[in-house]
């Protein structure tokens, strides 16, 4: 069965569809990557998955439940940490940890024991019964996460989690966010690249209210194919001799002796630059493929959906 199965999925605002057959379907644990420019439909849908808002057309499963028509089930088994925590600063990480499991309709008797594995999973225990008001942001952060996951659920949702920490904080919250996503799914939104290539497994894209990418991180890392290599040459030629081999597009000298190939789509450079420098002795000590970074290949999926 699916942690989360989306649907044909759609909802329009006034005249115009904001997303438009959504079709998303996540079958095991740990962190897939939600991505989406602004305005792309990324928060339609994250609000739709976690029950804020009703959708026009399509269905969301939590766990073969449907969350239309059994949300109070659906979102027992939904955890949501939004952008800009819900927090209640006046109560203490206590007093807040056992109001949002009440929220969550737990047993009476197991809240004491839930609130307390939160806290040590969190690392909060020692703030037990500080005002979260006087918390620093990295531990407030904390706090939203505890409250994400003190009722088990099998999706956590999760919107920007790392934004505006400190590089420590950063790493910190990293961690609890691979360990949580060790036994539950955990889908995660970022406009920050590099967080989503450092934590998430998967990727889904939405732009222009559809899925334009669904795949793994390494899918989508490679999705420009590498179009230019860095070689190391102890001994290297004039311009012109490497601008000679075959299938090599451009060069451009880095350094006295690293130089970066640009070359032709589906020529096999690297054995011919080889063959090059043995034949020539350039003394070729190194060579290494390009691969396009992540802010490269979100830009030409979002060209191909314009």
């Amino acid at each position: 069965m699916s942690i989360l199965k989306v649907s044909h999925l759609s909802h329009k605002y006034a005249l115009n569809w904001a997303i438009r057959d959504i079709n998303i379907e996540i079958n095991q644990t740990g962190i897939v990557g939600l991505l989406g420019s602004n305005g792309a439909g990324k928060s339609t849908t994250m609000n739709i998955i976690c029950g804020a808002l009703n959708q026009t057309e399509g269905t969301v499963l939590i766990n073969g439940i449907d969350l239309r028509a059994d949300p109070l089930r659906a979102k027992q088994q939904i955890g949501f940490l939004p952008q800009v925590l819900p927090l209640y600063t006046d109560l203490t990480v206590d007093e807040y940890l056992r109001y949002t499991a009440e929220l969550r309709l737990m047993k009476s008797s197991e809240i004491a024991m839930a609130v307390e594995e939160v806290k040590e999973k969190c690392q909060i225990s020692h703030f037990s019964n500080r005002l979260i008001k006087n918390l620093s942001g990295g531990y407030r952060q904390r706090v939203g996460i505890a409250q994400s996951i003190i009722h088990k659920p099998s999706l956590v949702v999760m919107d920007e989690p790392t934004n505006g920490l400190d590089p420590n904080q950063l790493i910190e919250v990293r961690k609890l966010i691979r360990e949580i996503a060790q036994d539950r799914t955990v889908l995660l939104s970022s406009h920050v690249m590099s967080e989503i290539h450092a934590l998430c497994r998967d990727v889904i894209m939405i732009e222009g209210g559809r899925v334009i990418f669904s795949d793994t991180m390494d899918a989508f890392n490679n999705y420009l194919q590498p179009q230019s290599l860095l070689i190391h040459l102890e001994n290297p030629p004039v311009s012109g001799a490497l601008q000679a081999v075959d299938g090599v597009t451009k060069i451009d000298f880095l350094s006295e002796k690293q130089v970066r190939i640009f070359f032709e789509q589906g020529e096999d450079i690297a054995e011919r630059l080889v063959a090059a420098s043995v034949e020539q002795g350039w003394r070729l000590r190194e060579i290494s493929m390009e691969k396009g970074v992540l802010e490269d290949v979100f830009k030409q999926l979002s060209s191909q959906a314009n």
